[in-house]
């Protein structure tokens, strides 16, 4: 499902350019662009799903296999590894959640501190 409406659709399509850090079949992720840290971005199921509210458990494999991406894609963009490193998974959903582009998407966040934000 796509929505030709989205924000993140358009840029998992190519209409929009992007800094891709990692694509499949499923999943797409990009850098922010507005960092909060020396390393910050975005994994997206390549599926419209506009937040966290709407996931069921159809859902779990593709959610898992992002979570479970997410340590790779973090060491490779520079987040140094656990215990001394390591990185933030964040989810915002919905308004009050912080959510401002309404495709579920989880950010990345880590790099050496202090960070813009958090």
């Amino acid at each position: 499902m796509h929505d030709p409406n989205c924000l993140f659709c358009k840029i998992i399509a190519g209409q929009i350019p992007s800094k891709k850090v990692y694509e499949d079949e499923g999943i797409f992720a990009f850098h922010d662009i507005h960092p909060w840290a020396p390393v910050h971005f975005l994994m997206l199921p390549k599926l419209h799903l506009p937040s966290m509210a709407q996931v069921t458990m159809e859902h779990a494999g593709l959610l898992g296999r992002m979570l479970a991406l997410a340590p790779q894609l973090a060491l490779e963009q520079g987040c140094n590894p656990y215990p001394e490193g390591g990185f933030r998974v964040m989810v915002n959903t919905g308004r009050d959640g912080g959510q401002e582009v309404h495709h579920l998407h989880i950010h990345v966040i880590g790099g050496p501190r202090p960070w813009l934000k958090g």
